[in-house]
């Protein structure tokens, strides 16, 4: 761990219970995370100019920890953010907050930001300072346990999605006006979450998850219009190994609508089984067999650690770091 960052962690422990159940890391500091805060001028708040991922714990492990940070990185690189911090702060950060969290599952968040020019110097985001944030909080559910269990009730969202010529989906972001109209139009309608589709009707992802459909015993996910997710890249994998066939391709939202199954997966979520699509009952208004078992083993490998790296929670001052 970086001499400040530890001597920052050291802080915090002296006052580690006021970190129980959620804790923050912004700018160098440590906090509880109902302190975090970011300045309203800066341009991470007034332009959404913000880069971030999401990684999970489970059973006190994270999964895939450096396959989230590199692709944090990735990102930062494309949005142009140079903060000081290194992916290996980033993991210690991380590690960190949820330590102090006490939390055994956990949603962490990683943000980076951008501040705004300094006086004197032209407002440019090149003139702009860049930091990051991370948080550890209770691991959320985007769609609920009880509600993957009967099959998520989805929609087409009429809104289309923003077009990746515009802004890349692979690189995430805060520009979440079309996916959030999309969680307005499933509210509407008394859905769980809705699908959008691009200009030309082709499937890309939902507010927060991409979809998969099973057709003609094949998994399909789109190969355009849509994050890259972690868990999306582990689902390929498990497909690959547990030998079912699967295709990262165009598919539109006609063939969605004729699909025999439709599943999403996220890092708040993991796999999610749909049951109804528009007014469409797939199956017979469960979770399809594809979706069950690929949920199934992905949870039964989360129990036992799979892709983990345990987190210690005995919080241990950093070696070189004095307590005062």
């Amino acid at each position: 761990m970086k001499p400040e960052i530890a001597e920052a962690f050291a802080e915090a422990l002296k006052e580690k219970d006021r970190f129980v159940g959620g804790a923050a890391y912004i700018d160098g500091r440590f906090m509880p995370l109902a302190e975090a805060a970011i300045p309203i001028g800066d341009w991470a708040y007034r332009r959404s100019d913000v880069t971030y991922d999401v990684a999970s714990v489970w059973k006190g492990n994270f999964f895939r920890l450096d396959d989230h940070i590199d692709r944090f990185r990735r990102s930062m690189t494309t949005w142009r953010f140079t903060p000081q911090e290194s992916d290996g702060d980033i993991r210690d950060i991380a590690l960190a907050v949820v330590a102090l969290s006490q939390l055994r599952d956990a949603y962490v968040g990683m943000d980076c930001l951008r501040g705004k020019a300094k006086l004197g110097l032209p407002s440019h985001p090149a003139n702009a300072r860049n930091y990051i944030a991370v948080f550890a909080r209770p691991f959320g559910w985007l769609i609920a346990p009880e509600v993957q269990l009967r099959g998520a009730h989805l929609i087409i969202a009429a809104t289309p999605r923003i077009p990746d010529s515009s802004v890349d989906p692979r690189v995430k972001n805060f520009h979440w006006g079309d996916l959030t109209q999309a969680l307005f139009e499933a509210h509407d309608r008394g859905a769980d979450g809705a699908i959008l589709l691009d200009h030309q009707g082709f499937v890309t992802e939902g507010p927060g998850y991409n979809v998969f459909a099973v057709l003609d015993g094949t998994v399909v996910v789109s190969d355009h219009g849509a994050l890259e997710g972690i868990t999306r890249r582990t689902v390929i994998e498990l497909c690959q190994e547990l030998g079912i066939p699967v295709a990262v391709r165009l598919f539109s939202g006609d063939e969605l609508r004729e699909a025999d199954e439709v599943f999403l997966s996220t890092t708040a979520g993991g796999i999610m089984p749909a049951a109804r699509l528009d007014d469409r009952i797939l199956g017979n208004d469960r979770p399809g067999p594809v979706a069950s078992r690929l949920r199934e083993i992905f949870w039964l490998r989360r129990e036992a650690g799979w892709h983990g790296l345990p987190v210690n929670y005995q919080l241990p001052v950093p070696a070189g770091v004095v307590r005062g």
